[in-house]
């Protein structure tokens, strides 16, 4: 490897990390700062927490065409980032549900398409000095999870995960990115490109529910999307209410719960290297499985879960499941999808399953989990315990219905290919 391709290398480190560190400034401890300091209901947090699917679910299609076509995904991505600061330093001046509602709407909409920004910014890159994207990009785009996580633990160890400094913090950030891509090589975009808005959208896809298997397996994403929107809504706030409690309100894990929940971050960077073994053995429909049980675990752990002795341990068991929960469903089922489509829809049908998760999963678990909350709460008390209950035996209900209802037969041949895609 030349100079200039560990240059490079490096300089898109420090963009992936940036890139995930503006939302690790903020996302997790969001929950618990409409919770405990606006004190807005289970629905109105569900509602705000919504603004993400709505957000993904056309967005990255849209923005995506504009830098295919017209503007480069660079200055593309550099705009969202600049402008998204001064709406951030906005979100931390609006202390009621819809202003805020709708500021963080804004927000996102430029923040959720610029995650495919920065891997269209960054297989350009690396394509254009001859270095190989599937062996350079993971161990770059891991530093982004890196990023996540410190940015959480300095928002949570600076006592901001209660308060609006959190999008003063994360507004520093996005200006420092975005000022910082106007120093990457550019990216022109192909003005030839023939992609039509059905297309970007991923709409061409659709006709991926005519086969059955495929259709029950983008169904059972939707509903595992739920269950991550949950966790990153409510786990903060979860850990936080023990602090009303006086034998609880000097436990670590109520003191720096954005720290202790950040331990699901790094557990995730760990169980993604375990894929390639657990494909090959048990195949995909059983690594799925897994999945699907281990959000079980997650929400089971936290149901039993209190901030000292046995009880902390359920909490730390839940954060180390969790890398389990969401790789194993995110990672594999995307390779599922590579496998199973023609590859003239790939693109599309990824961008479907990604619809399915992070859109309309995510809106349907913003919107039922905020009803659940408010079922369990008197007054300024939610009954966790409940809550988790409800959330776990949802988890559990899926895995059974989708052992039943997904057919698939495990061919290690194939799983092998597979392996090496990972």
């Amino acid at each position: 490897m030349n100079t200039t391709q560990k240059k490079i290398k490096f300089q898109l480190t420090i963009l992936n990390f940036l890139e995930f560190f503006v939302f690790g400034a903020w996302l997790l401890s969001f929950g618990k700062y409409m919770h405990a300091t606006l004190e807005f209901s289970g629905s109105e947090i569900g509602a705000v927490f919504s603004t993400l699917a709505w957000a993904s679910l056309v967005m990255p299609g849209i923005m995506g065409l504009i830098a295919d076509k017209w503007i480069s995904p660079n200055k593309l991505f550099a705009l969202s980032h600049i402008i998204g600061a001064f709406i951030l330093v906005w979100m931390a001046q609006q202390h009621a549900f819809l202003p805020l509602f709708v500021v963080t709407l804004l927000y996102l909409l430029l923040y959720m398409p610029s995650i495919a920004l920065d891997n269209t910014i960054s297989y350009c890159i690396l394509t254009k000095n001859d270095l190989d994207v599937v062996k350079t990009f993971p161990p770059i785009r891991v530093w982004g999870t890196i990023g996540f996580i410190i940015a959480t633990w300095i928002t949570d160890l600076a006592g901001w995960g209660t308060s609006y400094m959190q999008f003063y913090f994360a507004a520093v950030a996005s200006l420092v990115l975005g000022l910082y891509t106007f120093t990457l090589p550019d990216c022109p975009p192909d003005k030839t490109s023939q992609k039509t808005l059905a297309q970007a959208l991923g709409l061409d896809a659709l006709a991926l529910f005519k086969d059955k298997k495929l259709a029950i397996f983008f169904i059972f994403s939707m509903l595992l999307g739920a269950a991550l929107q949950i966790t990153n809504m409510w786990g903060e706030a979860f850990l936080h209410d023990f602090g009303k409690f006086e034998e609880f309100k000097d436990a670590f894990i109520v003191k720096y719960n954005g720290v202790v929940m950040s331990l699901s971050q790094i557990s995730e960077t760990i169980f993604i290297l375990t894929i390639p073994f657990f494909l090959k053995r048990y195949g995909i429909k059983k690594v799925m499985l897994m999945s699907m049980l281990a959000w079980f675990l997650r929400f089971g752990l936290f149901a039993v879960g209190s901030p000292e002795g046995i009880g902390a341990i359920a909490i730390i068991l839940s954060m180390i499941v969790y890398g389990m929960a969401f790789d194993f469903f995110n990672i594999s089922g995307s390779l599922f999808v590579e496998k199973e489509v023609d590859t003239k829809i790939r693109a599309s049908a990824q961008g479907l399953f990604m619809m399915m998760t992070n859109g309309f999963g995510a809106l349907m678990g913003a919107y039922l989990s905020g009803f659940v909350i408010d079922l369990f709460r008197e007054g300024n008390m939610v009954n966790w315990q409940a809550v988790w209950t409800v959330f776990a035996i949802y988890a559990l209900v899926i895995a059974i219905l989708f052992a039943i209802l997904f057919k698939y037969k495990h061919n290690p041949a194939e799983e092998l290919e597979i392996k090496h895609q990972v």
